[in-house]
C-alpha cells in the first residue's frame, strides 16, 4: 500500500510504502505525483519511505522503477530512499549508475535527515 506524504515542500514529492505494493499501484501512484511536481518545477525531488518488507514490494515495482526512471530520464534531480531493507537498496542501486540525477540512502530512523538533503536545490 502506497500513501503520500504530506507537508512537503512544493519542490518535493514523497511516497510512504508499507504492506505490499504491486507494480501497478506504484506506477499509478507515482506517474501523477510526478507529473503534478514537474508542472511546478524543473526536476524531480522524491523520498520514498519503504518501510515493508523488500518481499512485500513486488518485483514488478522494482521494475516499473526503472521504466518510470527512463520515462523522465533528465529530469531527476534528489531522490532519497529511506529503509532498513539491505535488499532495497540493491535494487535500487541500479539507478544510480544509469539514471543522471542524486541518489542517496537513508535508515529509517534518518527520515528528517533524508528530507533534509532532498530539500538542497
Amino acid at each position: 500500500m502506497l500513501q503520500l506524504i504530506n507537508n512537503m515542500p512544493s519542490h518535493i514529492a514523497g511516497l510512504h510504502a508499507f504492506a505490499a505494493v504491486t507494480e501497478t499501484e506504484y506506477e499509478n501512484a507515482l506517474i501523477p505525483i510526478i507529473d503534478d511536481l514537474l508542472k511546478r518545477n524543473s526536476k524531480i525531488n522524491f523520498v520514498l519511505v519503504l518501510e515493508t518488507d523488500i518481499k512485500n514490494f513486488a518485483s514488478g515495482a522494482w521494475c516499473g522503477n526503472i521504466k518510470i526512471g527512463f520515462k523522465y530520464f533528465f529530469k531527476w534531480g534528489r531522490v532519497a530512499l529511506v529503509t532498513d531493507q539491505k535488499g532495497a537498496m540493491g535494487y535500487s542501486d541500479l539507478f544510480k549508475y544509469i539514471i543522471p540525477g542524486k541518489f542517496r540512502f537513508f535508515p529509517l530512523d534518518q527520515l528528517d535527515k533524508a528530507i533534509r538533503w532532498v530539500i538542497v536545490k
